[in-house]
C-alpha cells in the first residue's frame, strides 16, 4: 500500500508540483533550489507514495552512514499533502526509518521546520519522534514577528527618526554585488571570519530562478550604500536571511529605518517576519546584543529544533496504532 522512490531527475516536476501544494513545504524544497550546490551534497531524497499516488518527500543528503535533512538548507524534515493523515504520516515515517536501517544507514538528522512556515498543522512527526526516542542534539531562538501585533522599542522608533532625518533612500534591486562585496562580504570576514552561506554568483543564479522569493533591498546616503538585507519570502512569511550595514549604522539609523519600512510597508500582509536566529556556536549561546536589536521591532521568540534519530529504532513504531 506504502511505498518509496529514492528522487532522480524523471522525477522533478512531480517533485516541485507537490511542494507547491503542499502544507509545510516552501520555494527552499523546489529542486532547483536544493541543486544550486549539488557538487557538495551527495542527494537522497525520497518520495512517499501511497497507492500510487505521491503523500510525502523527504529532501535529504547523505554523508557516511548518516542521512540528513538537509544539510544544505534552512530547515527539512518529511513535506506531506495537505491532505495527509496522522496514520499515514506514521506508516511513510516507519518505512523511512526502516529502508535507511536496511541499507546501513545509522542514522537520520532532521532540522524541524518552524511553525511560522506551515500553512496547515503539521506536528505528526514531533510525537513520532518521541516514540523512536529521537535525541534533541541542538536548539536554536528565532525571533519572530506576528505581523500586525507588534509595538515599537523606544530605540528602534529613535533609530527610524535618524533615517528620516539624514535622508535615506530604500530601493529594492535586481543587482547584488553593492550589498555583497562593501557590506556583507567584509563584515562576516571581520566580526567572525565567516563568508557568507551563498557566494554571490549561487545567489544571482538564484534570484534568476526565484525572483518573487529572494529579493535584496539597499539603503542608501546620496548614492552610497550603507546597508541592506536579503530576504527570503514563502507564502506566510518574509526572512531576513542577511542583514549587514556599515560603520556608520548607529549614527544613520539605517537599519531601523530600513526594516521599519520593510515591516509596516512592504511584508504587512504576511503572517509573520522572520529575523533569524540569534544563536553562536551552533546554538549554544545568544547573542543578547542582537536579540535586543530584534526585540526591539516586537520581535519574539519561538524555537527550531534539530533531532538525531537511530534508524533501528524504527522497530519502536511497532503496535503503535491500536
Amino acid at each position: 500500500m506504502f511505498s518509496l522512490s529514492l528522487y532522480n531527475f524523471s522525477l522533478k516536476t512531480q517533485w516541485d508540483n507537490f511542494i507547491n501544494e503542499s502544507k509545510n513545504g516552501t520555494f527552499l524544497f523546489q529542486r532547483n533550489f536544493i541543486e544550486y550546490h549539488k557538487n557538495r551534497f551527495e542527494d537522497y531524497s525520497v518520495l512517499f507514495y501511497k497507492q500510487d499516488k505521491l503523500i510525502a518527500v523527504l529532501p535529504a543528503n547523505k554523508l557516511n552512514d548518516k542521512i540528513y535533512s538537509h544539510q544544505g538548507l534552512t530547515y527539512g524534515g518529511l513535506i506531506l499533502s495537505n491532505k495527509i493523515k496522522f496514520s499515514d504520516v506514521f506508516e511513510i515515517f516507519s518505512l523511512l526509518l526502516s529502508h535507511l536501517y536496511e541499507n546501513n544507514y545509522t542514522t537520520l538528522i532532521i532540522k524541524e521546520i518552524p511553525e511560522i512556515y506551515k500553512t496547515l498543522p503539521s506536528s505528526e512527526v514531533n510525537y513520532l519522534l518521541h516514540r523512536v526516542k529521537a535525541k534533541l542534539i541542538r536548539r536554536d531562538v528565532l525571533s519572530v514577528i506576528k505581523l500586525g501585533n507588534n509595538s515599537y522599542s523606544r530605540d528602534r522608533i529613535q533609530g527610524n527618526k535618524r533615517g528620516k532625518k539624514f535622508k535615506l533612500t530604500i530601493k529594492e534591486t535586481s543587482s547584488f554585488e553593492k550589498f555583497w562585496n562593501i557590506l556583507l562580504i567584509p563584515n562576516l570576514k571581520r566580526r567572525h571570519n565567516l563568508a557568507p552561506v551563498h557566494s554571490l554568483d549561487e545567489i544571482i543564479h538564484l534570484n534568476s530562478l526565484f525572483p518573487k522569493n529572494i529579493r535584496q533591498f539597499n539603503v542608501y546616503s546620496d548614492d552610497k550604500i550603507v546597508a541592506g538585507t536579503t530576504i527570503f519570502e514563502t507564502k506566510s512569511t518574509a526572512h531576513a536571511q542577511y542583514i549587514s550595514a556599515n560603520t556608520e549604522k548607529n549614527k544613520l539609523g539605517s537599519l531601523d529605518y530600513l526594516f521599519t519600512y520593510l515591516i509596516k510597508e512592504i511584508f504587512n500582509k504576511k503572517d509573520y517576519f522572520d529575523f533569524g536566529n540569534s544563536n553562536e556556536n551552533n546554538g549554544d549561546f545568544v547573542n543578547q546584543g542582537l536579540l535586543y536589536w530584534k526585540e526591539g521591532f516586537g520581535a519574539r521568540s519561538i524555537t527550531q529544533d534539530f533531532y538525531e534519530i537511530k534508524t533501528k529504532n524504527y522497530s519502536k513504531l511497532k503496535d503503535l496504532m491500536i
